[in-house]
């Protein structure tokens, strides 16, 4: 059995999806109700990462686990290496941590902290671990949806600067792999998309997913920190605004990670747009 946390967002529900249609027995965790059926051969356990306690059940006959470090798991709370000792005890053997690219090309970013603690916790386990350090994600656009579908407009700041964003689908697709499969642990993946795209181009894609024409307004860089005020603590923020403004080579180049697990390239932006249009019309 396959135990997925954050089994309700853009990466944990595909790859709940993708496990069940491989024939894998699968515990969707998450801490409230998921908003969407699950395919047969999953069930749901509500657990929280942030008290490793609560994870007993979801883990009980478990074989892997794959762990998504988000919410108020990223500010504190439990000691990071709670988890994997939890698994360890339960008897998972195998681990796949979703991390963050920016532990590789930033490593003294302050607003990733946590994740590198979790990325230590899962190396000094006594489990077979894959690591997962996805760039951008694609979905990362559902923030310009209310304008889009209001106002058929992205408002953004950094219209030119590209970055290769990945398709959320993918990564859960790699992890699928790592999870079942062999010659993966001790493993760090960088998952990239297949090019780099500006926002302009975005919403480009956008506007042809869309079958309406898409317009850009362009803010400035202090217009975006104090709109990212309203739900970013202040090191994260300006984290995030030096990679979308100021990327390094490192987090504009593509990585072959996708490919090289999946066999297949990665997918476009333009895709992921077409495939989830809904949220924007």
């Amino acid at each position: 059995m396959i135990v997925v946390t954050g089994a309700s967002g853009n990466v944990g529900r595909p790859l709940v999806e993708a496990l069940a249609l491989a024939g894998e027995k699968v515990t969707a965790v998450s801490r409230s109700p998921l908003r969407y059926d699950l395919p047969e051969g999953a069930r749901h356990v509500r657990a929280d990462l942030a008290d490793p306690a609560t994870l007993g059940p979801a883990l009980d006959g478990a074989d892997a686990l794959f762990v998504l470090p988000a919410g108020e798991l990223l500010g504190g709370s439990a000691p990071a290496v709670e988890v994997p000792a939890a698994a360890e005890e339960a008897g998972v053997r195998r681990v796949v941590l979703l991390s963050s690219q920016i532990n590789g090309t930033r490593p003294e970013a302050a607003s990733h902290v946590r994740l590198r603690e979790f990325e230590e916790a899962v190396r000094s386990s006594g489990l077979d671990w894959t690591i997962l350090r996805p760039g951008g994600f694609a979905s990362n656009a559902y923030a310009w949806s209310e304008t889009v579908r209001t106002r058929r407009t992205v408002i953004a700041p950094f219209a030119d600067v590209a970055l290769p964003v990945v398709d959320p689908a993918d990564i859960a697709e790699v992890a699928a792999v790592a999870l079942r499969g062999e010659g993966h642990s001790g493993r760090t993946y960088e998952l990239t998309g297949p090019a780099a795209v500006t926002p302009r181009e975005q919403a480009a894609a956008l506007s042809e997913a869309i079958g309406e024409e898409v317009g850009y307004v362009e803010l400035t860089r202090e217009q975006a920190r104090e709109h990212m005020a309203r739900f970013m603590p202040e090191p994260v923020i300006e984290g995030t605004l030096d990679i979308l403004g100021e990327p390094l080579p490192a987090e504009q180049r593509v990585s072959p990670d996708v490919e090289k697990v999946l066999g297949r390239p990665a997918g476009t932006f333009a895709g992921w747009a077409r495939r989830n249009v809904h949220a924007f019309k």
